[in-house]
């Protein structure tokens, strides 16, 4: 009896000693593993990578930007039935568990034991994902398992079960790119979460657990069935009637992926340049994860019309120089040729060009296939459109049959000619290329920005990236430059030869007219209207070549234009965004204007942190109108040229349009002030002008520079384009006159010499600052204008530089 006595002593004694040992083993496990856990108040801070997003100025969305596709998305905002669904996935006791399910733990740890090393089961709370998701590593260990049971303690300890929630559903990964609740339900279903069907939760609630295994495309039955398992727990937990789960579970299962691109909109290289900007202002990761909204100043109607005009006319430009020859040929036409025609690169904002393979050939004509489309799933789609090209298809290559043209093989680009079923004109991707930009005067917001043909062949955006010479269109600034410093726009500048030494040991340089011709002295109009050189270079050297570099500067051309009489010519390089801004503030009555991409920008909270418009409003904040004076906007425009300098240099360049390019724009009916350019060897072709609505600017030329040809002038090419665009851009939009400032005076004139017109003479009604205008050579009686008199009555409303009898 003493020894069982003793025997049990011994065993309480031994089970005391293991207790206390094992107490304290866990003890310093817990304390070891403690010690390295992050701060669970970090979530207090916490501020997931969220998708920057890019808006048009309607607020369409034209580009996003993430690491990390997400939207983040309050708890209040998310649909009770959708928490319901995520309840009964993941966790159906959530809310009244303190962090972990003991019985789950328990059932996943016996699996794990027999599961022979296969993958380890979880079983987590929603508390215990998010300290995995956001404080953990991602390792399978029972250490890291221990962590995670410890942290989701602390959790919940110092947070709400909603915030929880919140954080758990803005968080976890759904596949596809897709993190966060609002993100998945944009991207697989183009919904809001608003808008998602029942089932259409009841599949996204199952996507958590694994998303590759319930892959809408490639898993599909594994999805179907994995979507009924949450609407039959969601029966079973009460949270919808059993008739309701079973129509749910009776619908078709279809998901439908969003799409965005900038090529919705054909904005590829504005959207490029907006992320640039960003990039640089705020960093790549501010970027990429802080959520930022982003209003650009992006019209799209101005974009597509500017997109269609200057595609146009490099088309026009390139098939004026015949057909090159296909680029790529399949080796046989005999099988299936759709799945190999599938996998070579089309461009998708060339659109409603397509690819297709020549499958015959003869005079009559040829028979093509046209490039397969793929599915939402990336599939080639199995069925095989063919189409067919005629002489008329391919009238521009300057052949009559197709079979001198095209072989059987070759992959070439075409284009269905409307009106038809199935013909198509042959096309092919320009070797010119160009840019086009167009921005209001007044406030500097850029409505459209075309860089190029295509954005997905070339990124290379000509309209900001691309420096080059703008020949003619430069001399806009030298006369601003004359015109601020004592000349008139009657003044006359001697148009005859000119040489000028270089100093030792170099040739004297002789400048020349574009023609050959002289016309001996000659009015600053004439000058500018005509674009001669000659007398550009005599105006410079008079004014001096350090003011007109000045005048480069403060017009945002140039920023150190060298100071020689060449460059008074257009050899100094610049973008086509800088020349249309400086054109732009000659319509703005010489006030700086300040191009941008941006209108406003907000942080993920929806607080702006920068707006393009800085201008201040007192009284604009008034809650109530109490008999106070209307609230005016103040204008902080820097004042960089003289606004009646201004003017006159806007109404040399109306002439240029209306007396130069009339068989251009003859048809354009609105108040247009423009300048063409050529530079030497034809290599840039320009046209920067502005109506009282939009400055536009446009350049054509090779990217590695060459001669476009003999016959290749800005106002053959570059003008016609910007003509097609205004005529769009501006259609249906009432028509506005350029703004007169006070103290012009409109004089009428003799436009060959400048002096003033008499009675019955030929004139135009030409601005003058006060003090400047042509003195009258008659003596009128005090009291007594007879020249008011006679001009009264054929004043044009909108004074121009239009000649008149």
């Amino acid at each position: 009896m003493r020894f069982v006595l003793r025997l049990f002593g011994f065993a309480a004694t031994l089970g005391s000693l293991l207790l206390v040992s094992g107490s304290l083993a866990v003890g310093v496990l817990l304390r070891h593993l403690s010690a390295d856990l992050p701060n669970h108040a970090e979530l207090a801070r916490y501020e997931p990578a969220v998708t920057t997003r890019i808006h048009d100025a309607n607020g369409k969305i034209i580009a996003e930007y993430a690491r990390e596709n997400r939207l983040y998305i309050p708890l209040s905002a998310v649909p009770k039935r959708i928490v319901a669904a995520f309840l009964s996935a993941e966790d159906r006791n959530f809310y009244e568990h303190n962090g972990i399910d003991p019985a789950g733990i328990g059932r996943a740890l016996v699996a794990n034991l027999a599961s022979d090393g296969r993958r380890p089961q979880g079983a987590s709370t929603i508390t215990q994902q998010v300290a995995k998701n956001l404080l953990l590593s991602r390792e399978q260990t029972y250490s890291r398992k221990l962590k995670e049971i410890l942290l989701a303690f602390r959790i919940e300890e110092a947070f709400s079960k909603d915030k929880i929630l919140e954080l758990y559903l803005n968080e976890i990964y759904f596949g596809m790119g897709n993190y966060g609740i609002a993100a998945a339900a944009l991207n697989y279903f183009d919904k809001s979460v608003y808008e998602l069907s029942l089932p259409e939760a009841a599949y996204l609630a199952a996507l958590p657990k694994g998303p590759n295994n319930y892959h809408p495309f490639r898993q599909r039955e594994a999805a179907i069935s994995r979507r009924n398992w949450v609407l039959e727990r969601m029966a079973a937990n009460g949270y919808i009637g059993r008739d309701e789960a079973d129509a749910a579970i009776a619908e078709e299962f279809s998901v439908n992926p969003r799409s965005v691109s900038p090529h919705d909109g054909q904005a590829g290289y504005f959207a490029e340049e907006v992320r640039r900007e960003l990039a640089n202002r705020y960093g790549e990761k501010t970027l990429y994860e802080g959520g930022l909204s982003v209003r650009t100043t992006l019209d799209p109607s101005v974009q597509a019309a500017a997109r269609k005009s200057l595609a146009d006319g490099l088309v026009r430009f390139d098939e004026a120089r015949g057909w090159r020859g296909a680029d790529t040929r399949l080796a046989s036409v005999r099988g299936d040729w759709g799945l190999e025609l599938a996998e070579l690169p089309m461009p998708e904002d060339i659109r409603p060009w397509r690819l297709a393979v020549v499958l015959t050939v003869d005079a009559k004509g040829a028979r093509i296939g046209l490039r397969p489309e793929r599915d939402v799933t990336g599939s080639v789609e199995t069925t095989r459109r063919t189409g067919r090209i005629t002489p008329r298809g391919i009238r521009w290559t300057r052949k009559a049959r197709p079979n001198n043209v095209l072989r059987v093989g070759d992959v070439i680009y075409v284009e269905p000619i409307k009106g038809t079923s199935d013909e198509h004109r042959l096309r092919q991707i320009p070797e010119i290329s160009g840019a086009l930009v167009a921005l209001e005067p007044d406030t500097g917001r850029i409505r459209a920005m075309v860089g190029g043909f295509s954005f997905d062949l070339n990124e290379f955006n000509r309209a900001t990236q691309a420096w080059r010479q703008p020949g003619s269109a430069f001399k806009a600034i030298v006369y601003a430059a004359a015109l601020d410093n004592g000349y008139t726009p009657s003044s006359r500048v001697l148009d005859a030869p000119l040489t000028i030494g270089q100093g030792a040991g170099q040739a004297p340089w002789s400048p020349t007219n574009h023609n050959g011709r002289y016309d001996g002295p000659s009015t600053l109009r004439r000058g500018l209207e005509a674009s001669k050189n000659v007398m550009t270079v005599r105006l410079a050297r008079d004014v001096g070549m350090p003011l007109v570099a000045e005048y480069a500067r403060r017009l945002g051309v140039q920023d150190d234009l060298p100071p020689l009489l060449s460059m008074s010519l257009g050899a100094g390089e610049t973008t086509v965004l800088r020349m249309t801004t400086a054109y732009a503030m000659f319509v703005n009555g010489g006030r700086y204007v300040r191009p941008t991409l941006i209108e406003r920008i907000q942080d993920r909270y929806g607080k702006t942190i920068f707006r393009h418009d800085r201008r201040a409003c007192a009284g604009c904040a008034a809650a109530s109108w109490q008999g106070q004076s209307v609230p005016r906007l103040s204008n902080d425009q820097e004042q960089v040229i003289d606004p009646l300098t201004a003017y006159q240099v806007t109404s040399l360049l109306q002439g240029v349009v209306e007396r130069t390019l009339p068989s251009v724009f003859s048809r354009f009916d609105r108040p247009l002030a423009g300048k063409t350019g050529t530079t030497n060897d034809a290599k840039d072709l320009w046209f920067v002008g502005s109506s009282p609505e939009l400055a536009v600017g446009v350049f054509l030329g090779y990217d590695q520079p060459r001669s476009l040809g003999k016959a290749a002038y800005g106002s053959t090419h570059a003008a016609p384009i910007v003509r097609d665009f205004m005529e769009r851009a501006l259609s249906g939009k009432p028509q506005t006159a350029f703004r007169v400032p006070a103290g012009i005076k409109l004089i009428p004139v003799d436009p060959r010499t400048g002096e003033r017109s008499g009675p019955g003479e030929r004139f135009i009604l030409e601005a003058f600052k006060p003090g400047t205008e042509p003195p009258d050579p008659r003596t009128v009686p005090l009291g007594h204008e007879p020249m008011a008199e006679a001009y009264a009555q054929d004043a044009p409303v909108a004074p121009g530089p239009t000649y008149f009898r």
